[in-house]
């Protein structure tokens, strides 16, 4: 797993792993990528473990020299590109034969364009048990509503990446709340490092979760309510 021409701005971002991962995701070797991802299965089967550890981790840091001006736009989307496509060659990992009957459905805020994150979460309701309705980046605001309507969720998961969004976050939140007062609905994303818990002291019935082990203890803790 060779280093990139970019290795010199690759600091050390938590296991070896990740940052081989984010020296490839920088070179736009996806091949390479998706070995890496590879061998750190065959040595650990967790997949929410490499969610963590190896892809949020590394795109966490993607995003740091996105917003410091270290990588250009068109690299930081490239690396999103090549996470989204590895995320689905894992799709027979995460099916659960057993289902809770229960449905969430996942989106990110209003013209976020990142929504790697958003679909690990869908993932890990997924392999909970739970039918997952991934909406990804780009829905308006409206249409989430009508679909909501539609598919009566348990819970809506909403996504916020880039922390310039956070006005369409709110704008997000006080129309659903109207809408469906009753529902639960989790956010997240790395935008909330520097947002904080600010959103959840404003809001009733909304829970900010840091990480999938966070939100898989949620999630069987709503399971086991059934």
């Amino acid at each position: 797993m060779g280093l990139s021409k970019h290795s010199e701005m690759v600091q050390p971002v938590e296991n070896n792993f990740a940052n081989d991962y984010l020296a490839n995701l920088l070179s736009g070797n996806r091949v390479q990528c998706s070995q890496i991802v590879k061998q750190y299965l065959s040595q650990n089967d967790s997949i929410l473990d490499l969610y963590e550890h190896v892809i949020k981790t590394a795109l966490y840091k993607v995003g740091r020299l996105w917003e410091t001006n270290k990588i250009s736009v068109a690299s930081e989307h490239m690396a999103t590109a090549i996470s989204e496509g590895i995320l689905n060659e894992l799709f027979e990992r995460i099916i659960s034969l057993e289902k809770v009957q229960k449905k969430v459905v996942v989106a990110c805020v209003e013209n976020e364009k990142h929504q790697v994150g958003i679909k690990m979460v869908a993932d890990t309701f997924e392999m909970n048990g739970w039918e997952s309705f991934f909406l990804g980046a780009g829905i308006p605001l409206h249409e989430l509503v009508k679909y909501i309507t539609e598919i009566e969720p348990d819970i809506l998961a909403i996504s916020l990446s880039v922390y310039f969004n956070y006005f369409n976050l709110t704008q997000m939140l006080d129309k659903i709340q109207a809408e469906f007062p009753g529902l639960q609905i989790i956010i997240g994303g790395q935008a909330f490092s520097h947002l904080e818990k600010q959103v959840t002291s404003q809001y009733k019935n909304i829970s900010l979760i840091p990480d999938l082990y966070y939100l898989e203890k949620y999630i069987r803790f709503l399971n086991s309510k059934n």
